[in-house]
């Protein structure tokens, strides 16, 4: 009866000390509402609202998708319907408002549908039937308006892992510069000109946004004007922090290409973003755009409720970061060693644990949000930190 979510938690309203729910395990306090079983009080849509019944199967990612036509809104979708507390778990037959018609969030919260397990704090003069723990974000400190979870430079300037020896379709093969030196070969000239033999490129070497460069493919490879490219710089291996292994291998994004003209067997491009040098011989991949992520701020995991150690003997790691740093703060750009094959999605949040010594439980130390997917790895960044973190800490799903 669940659809699971991966998305940004709102921590839940009444956290008892023998009942900390994790986003990944489901609510226990099911209700009935209606003819259907829920964990949540769905509100009375308001009137002329435009309302979509959840079905099977269904997720805010994928419902997103179909009905904004852009699955990265999620949490818009989520925004008018804050009576869902936990984005990971929504339940067929509960209603979503999908329509411009909202009501007040205020008059939203007040209304409860029958059996009502759980309520907002303040949605009615009843108290909560069990006080907060201490120091957790309750659902209506944490439901503020999603905010981004990074930068598009975060994405777009930073890379992926992939195969060792990943192919290409096009690589740059020269550039406007390459023929606008001199040419210093003493056999072409009657007269003696110092320096280095044959043709030197004398104006740029490190090319950036405006320069022109030639592709190695034209309109028989199915190249065409217009036609966006990323500028891919294969890096260095990447090997395992806990298991020594190669992993794969680190390719870095430098740059956006535009095609502008086309010939038989090559093309003419434009440079036009830069986030590194961009050099002659690089590799192109299509263009992806890829939205920054949002979700809304909550509070870290209590310390004084961790997740217990056997959860994370087998739990994914930080694995790598660009420039191979040794500790790693807020707003630093990392790499996991989960991707889309262990259903992992844009916006996913995970704790950062520090192990304890024998005997006493982990730490939770900060926590990273997704970025990016690929197949076996995402790019993550680190949105909270309380201390350095280290490649080889684990990460639980929050």
């Amino acid at each position: 009866m669940r659809a699971r979510f991966s998305g940004f938690v709102l921590a839940s309203l009444a956290l008892v000390s023998s009942a900390l729910v994790a986003a990944d395990r489901p609510p226990q306090d099911l209700h009935q509402a209606g003819d259907h079983w829920t964990a949540w009080d769905p509100p009375t849509p308001p009137e002329g609202a435009q309302v979509q019944v959840i079905q099977p199967g269904d997720t805010l990612w994928d419902l997103a998708a179909t009905l904004y036509k852009d699955p990265y809104l999620w949490p818009q979708l989520w925004e008018n319907n804050r009576y869902i507390l936990d984005a990971h778990w929504i339940y067929p037959g509960d209603p979503l408002v999908i329509g411009p018609a909202v009501a007040p969030v205020d008059q939203m919260a007040g209304e409860t549908g029958p059996g009502s397990a759980d309520q907002e704090p303040g949605s009615s003069e009843e108290a909560p039937a069990e006080a907060p723990i201490e120091g957790v974000q309750t659902s209506a400190e944490a439901a503020g308006s999603p905010i981004p979870l990074g930068y598009e430079s975060d994405i777009y300037c930073s890379g992926y892992i992939d195969d060792l020896e990943k192919q290409f379709p096009y690589r740059i093969i020269g550039s406007e510069f390459e023929s606008l030196g001199p040419n210093l070969d003493r056999s072409t000239s009657d007269v003696l000109i110092q320096g280095r033999y044959g043709r030197v490129n004398t104006a740029r070497y490190n090319l950036t946004v405006g320069d022109i460069i030639y592709l190695n493919g034209g309109r028989e490879s199915g190249l065409s004007a217009g036609q966006l490219y990323t500028v891919v710089s294969p890096r260095q291996k990447v090997v395992h922090p806990k298991t020594g292994e190669v992993f794969g291998r680190y390719y870095h994004y430098t740059g956006r290409v535009r095609v502008l003209s086309v010939q038989e067997e090559t093309a003419i491009a434009e440079i036009v973003q830069a986030c590194d040098p961009v050099i002659v011989g690089a590799a192109l991949q299509p263009f992806e755009p890829e939205p920054v992520p949002l979700g809304r701020p909550a509070a870290m995991r209590p310390i004084n409720y961790p997740t217990p150690a056997e959860n994370l003997q087998d739990a994914p790691v930080i694995l790598f970061t660009e420039d191979e740093l040794v500790s790693l703060f807020q707003d630093h750009v990392a790499f996991i060693d989960r991707g889309a094959d262990a259903d992992v999605t844009p916006g996913d949040v995970f704790t950062v644990y520090r192990l304890n010594r024998p005997g006493l439980p982990p730490m939770p130390i900060g926590e990273v949000a997704v970025l990016s997917v690929r197949q076996k790895s995402s790019a993550v960044r680190i949105i909270q930190a309380k201390t350095a973190i280290f490649l080889g800490d684990p990460i639980e799903l929050k």
